[in-house]
Parts: structure tokens; sequence; C-alpha cells
């Protein structure tokens, strides 16, 4: 058996040195080697990003940048420097022979986890040009590098200008910090041959040129709107028969000054190669790290881009702190509710340290700015709060801190949040249950108006909450916290099932609310029911109109509307009885498509189930009649919990077909292919259900201890799941099936650790082990097979 012999960073320390390219001289060259996937032809006219922590650069594959976004009209594509942005794109145009051409129609778009390819084709001057980009770790820069290929037998004499579109502005919500934005100035800096340019009221600094002097240059009117300007960088270039040539531009930028500004530009200028072969280093060690191995290799793929998605994610501005983002190109900026949900899939993936610091930002602006425990939802890059929070987001955050503290075992960890937690879900009864039972009222994941009284989620959520800060109050030595926060926990437990279930339905009802909410709700449904052509919808919702008709009351009780997805949380959650589970997650299979859920059922129709075309969304954005992979994975989750892994598989399987669908290497917010070309949450929704379900990789660093129980999807007859990072230990899991013999393989790097493997007890078995010091015993229903040394093999024989 293969045993597993490197921690994660000795594993990062062997791809760092053996990994090295002997004298590279080209981004190519470093790029020779790298995982790849090139786009389809019918979307190369949508985004991609060029990722970085300080700067990211959104275009179209194409290798246009037009005006795209919502968030900011116009403004959410080009090159942002957070809190600013410093361009809205460039272009290059090559003359020859008195014919011109702009390099913006690329005939083919290659996505690299850390870099792109642009390849574009101009019979005409017997041209072929390869435009490729990336942005050095921790740097507030790009790098773009041409290459030209004469492809005929003629020298040729070419001219080439570049020309960039310098528009300095403030990021969403700057007016709010005193940044406002002003008319940017262009100067052409003779000694450095590029150009240099400043928003005229702020200290905001853009510098681009070439690794070659311009012969020309021009100043322009920037074609964008907003108060940029343009500026062009002309060369004539020597191009011998068959020959290629390249260049390099370098774009710097800074929020604070020139100087920065200039030093950035000149280490990327200098260090271009040496920044890129470390970052493909590091996604190296992302790669390696949580390793997926399984018949399927899309579903495969599609984990391991996941885990390079992740880091596309991040952003950090120094002054305020670095955090995982919600999406690109309208969400570049911090949430509470989606860190919530994306970081116990960065757990599991190994990506810790992003995690803590997600944390520490989300809890000190969240006591900075409501100071009683509420966590906030939304806050731009300046640092300006615009939402301080829905009801959701605080017990979520509590439930964060405890799966964090499983990975990381650091009761330190677990002593500096818990004062957060205490407070906010005081915040939460205290504030929030106006009657006193148990459920608090707000908005939760349903951003519908009106949906604002006793929401599935948040119960459900609460639930949890309570169930976790017990066992957090515990691990602190506060055994009466404890016992109240538990009391809580099985209490509402017991309401949820009891009071949120609708037997009519065979769901859990969307809210719990008065007859007169209900009416009202249920006339906005249908209004949105009949303009999306939903009949069965409207036809139900009046159905439901005349029974609370027919049968009033005064008191509030529970309501199935809308068919919202977050009636699948008690499941998620696993606090749903089995019964009840089982039927709600029956009735939810009517609720999908083949890419996954349909965040609000209602707006599926009855074509839903073979519907695999691209998404249609309206001309302004909206998320009606939307299908997203939050809900899908939360079904995944809610699936593996009751023993369904095939369900699971199904609607990961369905999500995968997403992967790629418009991005090469991405998995949009709404599938197929709106919304966020990159979304935090997706890693939730694989990670959650492959790492700690189907692999069963349950840990307790605080102890020392990783519980090992899998369930497998029947059509999985080998997988294997390596270098699954627990605090300072890592931890393999392989599994192989024949007819007659399964065999399970755990391995871990630091001996001493626990190692438990369960598995489900059965007739006529019989279990032979191998490694040393396995003890055997048996626990609700389970086999168990100890052991502290690096090794433990099971196989289970039928008889």
């Amino acid at each position: 058996m293969k045993q597993v012999s490197l921690s994660l960073l000795s594993l990062a320390f062997l791809l760092a040195s053996c990994g090295q390219t002997e004298n590279p001289v080209s981004l190519n060259e470093l790029l020779e080697d790298t995982p790849a996937i090139e786009g389809k032809q019918a979307y190369l006219e949508s985004p991609y990003v060029t990722a970085g922590d300080r700067l990211y650069m959104v275009g179209h594959q194409d290798g246009s940048f037009p005006e795209i976004g919502w968030h900011v009209t116009g403004e959410m594509g080009g090159i942002w420097n957070h809190p600013i942005k410093l361009m809205d794109g460039f272009d290059m145009k090559i003359t020859a022979n008195g014919q011109e051409v702009s390099l913006d129609k690329a005939t083919t778009f290659i996505n690299y986890p850390f870099a792109n390819e642009h390849s574009f084709l101009v019979p005409k001057m017997d041209l072929e040009v390869v435009r490729r980009q990336f942005v050095p770790d921790g740097k507030e820069g790009i790098i773009v590098e041409y290459t030209l290929h004469n492809t005929s037998d003629i020298d040729k004499s070419i001219d080439l200008t570049f020309t960039g579109h310098a528009d300095l502005r403030p990021v969403w919500l700057g007016e709010r910090t005193g940044m406002n934005n002003a008319q940017d100035k262009a100067e052409f800096d003779e000694q450095l041959g590029s150009w240099l340019v400043k928003d005229q009221e702020n200290p905001w600094f853009l510098i681009f040129g070439s690794d070659i002097p311009p012969q020309r240059n021009e100043e322009l009117k920037a074609p964008y709107k907003g108060m940029g300007v343009s500026g062009t960088l002309s060369y004539t270039v020597n191009l011998p028969a068959k020959s290629s040539t390249g260049m390099t531009f370098t774009i710097a930028g800074s929020y604070k000054d020139k100087q920065a500004a200039l030093a950035t530009f000149t280490d990327l200028q200098e260090s271009k190669l040496s920044l890129l072969e470390e970052k493909k280093n590091r996604y190296a060690v992302l790669a390696a790290s949580s390793k997926l191995t399984v018949p399927d290799p899309r579903l495969e793929e599609a984990f391991e881009w996941l885990k390079y998605n992740c880091d596309w994610l991040i952003r950090s501005v120094p002054e305020i702190g670095t955090g995982i983002t919600a999406g690109i190109p309208d969400y570049p900026w911090w949430f509470g509710v989606d860190s919530e949900y994306a970081l116990k899939g960065y757990m599991a993936i190994g990506q810790t340290d992003i995690v803590h610091q997600t944390i520490k930002l989300l809890d000190s602006v969240s006591n900075a700015v409501n100071g009683n425990g509420k966590i906030i939802h939304e806050m731009s890059t300046n640092g300006s709060v615009f939402n301080p929070g829905n009801i959701n987001e605080t017990p979520q955050f509590a439930s964060l801190i405890w799966e964090s503290f499983l990975w990381n075992g650091d009761k330190e960890f677990l002593r500096k949040y818990f004062p957060t937690i205490k407070k906010g879900l005081a915040w939460l009864m205290e504030a929030n249950d106006s009657n006193q039972n148990l459920f608090p009222d707000g908005f939760g994941m349903m951003e519908i108006h009106g949906l604002d009284s006793e929401m599935i989620d948040v119960a459900a959520y609460t639930q949890r909450a309570f169930d976790d800060a017990a066992k957090m109050a515990r691990i602190l030595e506060d055994e009466g916290l404890a016992a109240e926060y538990q009391s809580l926990a099985e209490r509402l437990k017991e309401k949820i099932n009891r009071e949120f279930w609708s037997e009519e339905f065979n769901s859990f009802a969307d809210f719990i609310g008065t007859d007169e909410q209900a009416l009202h709700l249920i006339d906005d449904a249908i209004v949105r029911a009949d303009t999306l052509n939903k009949p069965w919808a409207v036809v139900e919702l009046k159905q439901t109109a005349q029974k609370i008709r027919r049968n009033p009351s005064t008191l509030p009780r529970p309501f199935v509307l809308h068919h919202n997805w977050v009636v699948n949380t008690p499941m998620e959650m696993q606090i749903a009885e089995t019964d009840k589970a089982l039927k709600a997650l029956e009735t939810a299979e009517k609720f999908v498509n083949p890419f996954g859920v349909f965040v609000t059922g209602i707006d599926r129709d009855e074509s839903a189930g073979s519907d695999d075309g691209s998404f249609q969304g309206s001309k302004v954005f909206s998320y009606t009649g939307a299908v997203m992979t939050l809900p899908t994975g939360v079904q995944a989750v809610a699936e593996n919990n009751y023993g369904r892994p095939d369900k699971a598989l199904n609607y990961l399987n369905r999500m995968t077909r997403t992967f790629s669908y418009a991005l090469p290497g991405s998995m949009y917010e709404v599938s197929p292919d709106y919304g966020m070309i990159a979304q935090a949450w997706n890693i939730y929704a694989f990670a959650i259900p492959i790492v700690q379900q189907f692999f069963g990789i349950l840990p307790n660093a605080a102890e020392k201890k990783i519980v090992i129980r899998p369930q497998m999807p029947t059509s999985w007859d080998k997988a294997k799941l390596e270098n699954v990072k627990v605090a300072d230990n890592a931890v393999s899991v392989s599994y192989e099936k024949s007819a007659s013999m399964t065999q399970i393989s755990i391995q871990q790097l630091i001996p001493g650790w626990s190692l438990e493997l369960q598995v489900q007890g059965g007739q006529n078995v019989r279990y032979e082990t191998s490694g040393k010091g396995v003890r055997q015993g048996e626990e609700n229903g389970f086999m168990v097979f100890t052991t502290e040394e690096k090794e433990l093999i099971l196989e289970i024989y039928q008889n």
C-alpha cells in the first residue's frame, strides 16, 4: 500500500523545487505543462477573469473589453485594484500594407488555472497572434504578453499600436468614504517609455508600458463612459519570414501614491517570469490538496478547477483586510452568508489560511458596525457596509466557527470568536423573536419582498447554531451555558418538525405567518407565475388562497407558497425526522432541471426536466426563474444526510454539466451561464458532499482524531481522495469495490492521531484488517476499526 509521507508544507517545497523550468523565456514556456481548457466558440463574447488577490482583470474571451456589469452599470469589467478601478481595458491594432486589424475577435480562448490565452488569426496579413496574461500574487499589476508569428515566406514590417483606456474611479459605495471620482490626466514618461495616469483629485495612479520603448505615442479621448483617458504606444516591428517575436506589456497601479505604482511596475517588468513560476507552483499545491480520483473524469476535473476558482475569489485590501469575495464580476467584495457556506468547503480542500483571514475580517467589521454579535451581509472594498446583516447570517456564523474548529483544533480560535457567538445568539432571540416561540423573525436567504416573517431557513440554521454553540461552550468549560444552548436546540428541533411541516405538500413550509401575510404574498406570487407563464403554479396558488379564506386562522401558521429551495434546509442541517425528510426529498425532485434545483419552485414549468439550454435572463439583472448551484449543493448534502449517496451524486452531476459551459474551468452562479462567472459557494456544493460525506472524513483535530465514515455512490467502484489537511496532519482515503470484496485504505501523515473507520454492519459479512494496532468494536450499528498508526486497511467480504 502506498504511504502518504509528505505534509502539505513539504509538498509545497517539493513542488517549488522540482517544478521549476530551467531558464524560462516566456509565459508560453511556463504554461506548457499546466492544465488548460479551451472555450467554446459560442461563448467567445462572454466574460473571463484573470485573477489575483490584489488586482484582477475581466474582459471577453474574444479579447475585447465591453462595458459590462450591473452593480455599477457598465463598470464591472476592465482592470480593478480594489478599492479603485484602473482601466476599462486595452486594445491592440496591427497595421501592414495599408490594412488595419484590431485584435478583439479571437478565434480561440484557453483558460489556465492562473492565466489566460487568446489566439487571433489574421489571414490577410499572414499573421497569427497570441495574447497571454497573468496577475502575480500580492501585486497591484498585471503582465500581458503578445506573440506574433509570420506564417508567410516573406519578411514583414508591421506597425503595432497598443491603446490603454485608463479609468481611475472608486468602487461601489466609494462616495460614502469620500472617494469621489474626478477627471483622469495622462502624461507620457519619456524615461520609462510609458503612460502615467492620475485622477486629478485623488492619489490614484496607473502606469502602463512595454519592455521596449515605443516609437510614437498619442493621448486620445476615452471611448468609454466616465472620466477616463486613453493613451497609445506605437511600435514598428520587423518580422522575418516564418519567424515569431514577442513583446510584454506591464500594467500597474496604486490607490496610495505614484511611488507605489512605479515600484510595482518596475518589479513586474524585471521579475515577471519568476513571479509566474511562483504562482504556478503555488497552484500545484492547491491541486495536490484534497486531490480527487473517481471514475467520472468530468466530475474529477470540475472538483480540481473549483479549488482554483476558490483562489480567484480572494480579495486583499491591506488597510481593511483579506477575505473571499462572493463572485466575479458583480460581487467582488465581502459577504457574510456567502462566506459562511463557502468557507466550510475551503476547509475541506485545505485552503485554511484564507478561512481564518475571512472570519477575522467578518468578525471585526461586524463588531465595529453592529457591536451586538450580528454578522454583516455585504461590505464593499472601501470598508462601507451596505447591509448590516440578514437574520440567518448570525446563526450561520456560529456553525462556521464550530466546523472550522473541527478542522483546525485550535481552542484559542474558539475562545476568540465565542464572545461574538454568545452576543449574536442573544441578539437573535431577544431582538427578533417578538412572540417568543423560538423562531426569529426576519429575512433569510430568500430575497423576495415580504418574506420576512418566521422563515424555515432561519429556523433551521438557528437550531444548528444552538447545537453547535452548546458543543463550543462545553469545550470552553461553561457547562451552564452549554446546557441552556442544548435545551434550546432540542426544543427547536422538535418545534421545526411539528410546526413547519405540511402534510398536504409533503414539504416543510416556506414560512410561518399570518393569513394576511400569506394572501398578500400569494397575490404577488400569482403575478410572478403568470408573467413567467407557469400556469400550474397559478392554479396551485389560487387553490391555496381559497383554502386560507375558507379556513381562516387568527394565529400564525405554516404556508407552502413558493416552494423555495430553503424548505430543504432542515434536511441539509439533518434535523428533519427521517420519515418527513424522505418525503420532502422526494417532493424536492419536482423542482429541478438538468442543471439543478430552482431557487423558487414556482418558476419551474412542465418542460423543466428536459430544458438544458442557455438560461434566458431578463434585460435587467434578476434571479427570477433561476437554477443555482447553492440550492443544488444543499440538496446533495441533504440527500447524503439521509443515506442516499446515489441521489446526492445525481445533483452533483447536474451541476457538473455546467462546468466549462460558458467559461472554461469555471461554473456559473446561475446554471448554466448566467450571473457570476465564478462563485464562492460552489465549493460548498461539491466539497461537503465529496470530502465529508462520500469519503466520510469527519475531523476532530482538537482531540487528534479523524473519523472516516464513507458512503459511496454505487457507480463509484474505485475512488481516492488524497492529502486532506486536518490541522497539521493530512489524511488520504482510497476505496475499491469488486463483486466479492470492498477495500478501504486510510493513511495519515502523523502517527499518534486516532484513525477511526466506521462502516455499516451487516449479516454474512467478514472483515479483515491490515496495519499495526488495529482495534475492532461496534457502535450505533457501525463496525468501528481504530488505530493510531499511519495506515489502516479494511477488506470487507460478503460470505
